[in-house]
């Protein structure tokens, strides 16, 4: 069957009406310096895989925008920035590298901030983004948005309850809009669980402190013990060491030199017995003390 091209072809819309033979074909737009430089950009990323040369051309691109660029397409340059420096492992550089180019947190775009968050919290530190997303969520332009609902929760799941904020995750909750009545309960019961466990992480650190301190203490007081059980042994073996008439004339030796008297005088006689007396009581109790037998 012959095919019927005698069909005239529709019209072209938005061209301004029909075509006519003698009106030249208007060609499209030529794409912007920025598009041109996105799509370099995306190639040398996914394709080519050379993250540093991914990294330059969105840089170049961002340097140059003009005043006509859109911000989607800002916004796409910098989350292509965003995964180069994420691959060359200077994820770190992300959130001052993304400022830069939107010098207040509160105007970032939603997909950008969202990519910082999962980026933070991924690599266990989602304290660096704490304060650019709260000063992002309290910005009354942006509550406005259709991401803002998204954000919080996400803001809640990754930062705020890892970090402890609690108090901050019950104020957001509150007195943010975004949320139903039933988000609004149930991120109040995780938030209150949270902070039930958090009591009780408290409560057994200072018990197990306490108890490292009350250990510590009994074993000081029982080396201080055993130090002075080994100086009372070597004392006493020592003293036994010594013939007992050896040191019983020592001792009166000693106490003829201090006290000075004649012990041929009939004075001193009773103080001699006094003295002699003493020094047998003391050996007595010493050898009761170790149930050692006595000899004269």
């Amino acid at each position: 069957m012959k095919s019927d091209f005698s069909t005239p072809a529709a019209p072209l819309r938005g061209l301004g009406g029909p075509l006519r033979s003698s009106e030249p074909v208007r060609a499209a737009p030529a794409p912007s310096a920025a598009v041109v430089l996105l799509e370099e950009a995306a190639d040398l990323l996914v394709v080519h895989l050379d993250f540093g040369a991914a990294l330059q051309t969105c840089e170049r691109a961002l340097a140059n925008l003009d005043a006509g660029t859109s911000l989607e397409v800002k916004c796409s340059l910098c989350i292509v920035g965003i995964q180069a420096l994420a691959e060359m492992n200077r994820w770190r550089e992300v959130l001052s590298w993304v400022l830069q180019y939107y010098q207040v947190p509160e105007k970032l775009p939603p997909k950008v901030l969202e990519l910082c968050v999962l980026l933070y919290s991924k690599m266990q530190e989602p304290g660096a983004v704490l304060e650019v997303v709260s000063a992002w969520l309290q910005d009354p332009d942006n509550q406005d948005l259709p991401e803002y609902r998204a954000l919080a929760e996400l803001h809640l799941q990754r930062v705020l309850l890892p970090l402890g904020c609690l108090s901050e995750a019950e104020e957001l909750v509150v007195g943010s809009a975004g949320f139903s009545e039933e988000q609004r309960l149930d991120v109040l019961q995780a938030i209150s669980k949270a902070r039930q466990r958090q009591k009780h992480q408290c409560l057994g650190s200072e018990e197990a402190q306490k108890l490292n301190q009350e250990g510590s203490f009994s074993h000081k007081f029982l080396s201080l013990l055993m130090l002075l059980r080994r100086l009372w042994d070597s004392t006493v073996s020592h003293f036994f060491s010594l013939p007992f008439k050896k040191s019983l004339l020592a001792a009166l030796i000693l106490c003829l030199l201090v006290v000075r008297f004649d012990p041929a005088s009939p004075s001193s006689l009773p103080f001699l017995c006094k003295l002699s007396q003493l020094f047998h009581r003391i050996q007595e109790a010493i050898f009761s003390l170790y149930r050692l037998p006595i000899h004269d």
